[in-house]
């Protein structure tokens, strides 16, 4: 065997390219990392290499032994733990919630409520109804006030007002910021500033030196103002927490919240047909690839998974689905919570478009494809055969539950 050094141009340049989905695997394990007072903490059973005697050396220059950088699988790390005791202060998010997980718009507030917060504030977040999220310590929440009851569920703007004004009261918040969006925060934060006879600051996407930034003018222009009380912000206005993870400290209200002579009847959820749904705006989608051969059999599982349908660049460009359903970075982003990838291999683009996405499911016979390695769960075999098994087992299930509530 040759002693000479060769290159991998391949590892190389995944190493260099963030958007691959290999990307983190091929960097070099973390040896240091700046804590949260400041302070560069260092991994000393991290750092070095096991010498030809069995002995660990340390090789202060940086470099591993025989000059080769050692490559190793991405590992999970243990965030420092960001804590406060004793807040002076309060920084109050309501999160939309949609599907009962903290979106990205939601995480992106948080993000600016810490910057908000420093370091003697804490970061309440109110949350409605029940929630199927596990993961607030590491979006940044100090502390989690979780207001239950049936009085609280479907579109209820009034109670959910009255909610804040009992957490207004009890907390005294520096702060409050809501999601400026089409999911219930835009609506719920202005009715709010109304209930608090504040006047609030709207479509925010940036806070900076103590003044809010947000659009105006058809979007077109920016709208300086001092900061407020009450926040509407807007996607993308701040980064997330990602270098620590918080205590998430569950939190109550002393007294009960009085319920409202609601004016407003909650009818509930309309049907809305999948394909109707604008692809950037779809929780669930179904999407298809050169691995489906049975088209027919692929749009008759979407229908029975009530799933709007996407497709990948191939599947656009042989005629199967519309140009408008192509995901991907010539096509369009999404942030479904769910994405089922059928017989799509992973393009470098595609794998862009979905990386907002929450939970990925691939179903292909090259196990070793790049979507295999980005996907959450999969399913190796023949596509038609699985979703046969598919639709059977979704139509035994409703008939499961037509017989339950019989």
């Amino acid at each position: 065997m040759s002693d000479i050094i060769r290159r991998d141009p391949r590892a190389e340049w995944i190493a260099r390219n963030r958007l691959h989905p290999l990307h983190a695997a091929m960097q070099p394990a973390q040896h240091s990392w700046m804590g949260p007072n400041g302070i560069i903490r260092k991994n000393l059973h991290g750092i070095g290499f096991i010498g030809p005697n069995g002995i660990k050396r340390i090789d202060r220059s940086g470099a591993q032994q025989g000059g080769a950088v050692k490559r190793s699988a991405a590992v999970e790390v243990q965030l420092p733990l960001h804590q406060v005791p004793a807040p002076a202060f309060y920084i109050s998010v309501v999160p939309d919630m949609v599907g009962g997980r903290l979106s990205s718009h939601d995480r992106d507030l948080l993000g600016l409520a810490h910057q908000l917060a420093g370091s003697d504030g804490a970061v309440l977040a109110v949350v409605f109804g029940e929630h199927k999220e596990n993961a607030f310590a590491t979006a940044g929440v100090d502390r989690l006030l979780v207001l239950e009851g049936d009085a609280f569920s479907g579109y209820a703007p009034e109670q959910r007002i009255q909610g804040l004004r009992a957490v207004d009261n009890q907390f005294n918040p520096r702060h409050w910021l809501l999601p400026d969006s089409r999911s219930g925060g835009g609506e719920l934060g202005r009715r709010f500033a109304a209930a608090l006879g504040e006047r609030p600051a709207t479509r925010v996407w940036q806070v900076k030196d103590q003044e809010c930034i947000g659009r105006a003018g058809a979007g077109l222009q920016d709208l300086a103002r001092p900061v407020a009380r009450l926040i509407l912000a807007s996607a993308e206005c701040a980064e997330p927490v990602s270098e620590t993870r918080h205590e998430a400290l569950p939190v109550e209200l002393s007294t009960p919240v009085a319920r409202s002579l609601s004016r407003i009847e909650d009818l509930g959820a309309v049907a809305v047909d999948p394909a109707a749904i604008p692809m950037a705006e779809a929780e669930f989608i179904f999407s298809g690839g050169n691995g489906v051969k049975d088209w027919d059999l692929f749009h008759k599982t979407a229908a029975a998974l009530g799933a709007t349908e996407g497709a990948s660049r191939v599947a656009v460009d042989d005629g199967f689905m519309a140009r408008d359903r192509q995901v991907g970075a010539s096509g369009t982003w999404v942030t479904a919570r769910v994405y089922v990838a059928v017989g799509i291999s992973g393009a470098i683009q595609h794998l862009q478009g979905i990386g907002a996405c929450d939970k990925v499911v691939a179903i292909n016979l090259d196990p070793g494809c790049d979507m295999i390695k980005r996907a959450d769960l999969s399913v190796i075999g023949e596509s038609a055969e699985i979703l046969q098994a598919l639709i059977a087992a979704v139509e035994a299930y409703r008939n499961e539950a037509k017989r339950d509530a019989a």
